[in-house]
């Protein structure tokens, strides 16, 4: 079934359980499940702090057969560019159901996030994906997204990072 116009909107404390869901789902498709250690209790607290203002965010597309399920979401933050002196946002991740790939709600998450960037003057739009993800490398490259190809990223975590932060 095609939507003329997919619903996003900005994620809802009850929509944490589908949220971690997508999280769980998209670390099995990226062949690493036993990499996810948090809980939906941590992804709740990071998008719905009580303490204070949060640093993650997520948007949500709707299913359109089911208004209570979820057909995908974007969990994304903000990054900065001491270059160009302005912020960005950065899609921690992406991720639209199996079954409903292909009906533009990949396109409609990223085009929210698109509009976020354009209405508060923000420069960037940016993600990461592995270079064996065809489907995706070729669904973003369709929206007119440039592979950074001269940029490695790099990772401090578990041991190394405390051995670094305790040195």
């Amino acid at each position: 079934m095609r939507v003329d116009k997919p619903i996003v909107r900005n994620a809802r404390p009850e929509d944490v359980p589908q949220l971690f869901g997508f999280v769980v789902d998209l670390a099995e498709y990226e062949r690493e499940p036993e990499a996810v250690v948090s809980t939906a209790d941590m992804l709740r607290h990071a998008l719905f702090p009580s303490d204070r203002e949060p640093h993650v965010w997520a948007h949500v597309v709707v299913d359109p057969a089911d208004p209570k399920r979820l057909a995908g979401a974007a969990i994304w933050h903000l990054n900065f560019s001491t270059w160009e002196g302005h912020h960005g946002i950065y899609v921690e991740d992406i991720y639209v159901r199996p079954e409903l790939r292909g009906h533009g709600y990949g396109r409609a998450l990223l085009a929210s996030l698109a509009k976020i960037c354009f209405e508060r003057g923000y420069r960037r739009l940016q993600w990461s994906v592995l270079d064996w993800n065809t489907p995706s490398v070729d669904f973003y490259r369709g929206l007119g997204a440039a592979p950074l190809e001269e940029w490695v990223g790099y990772r401090l975590q578990g041991n190394e990072l405390t051995e670094l932060a305790s040195g």
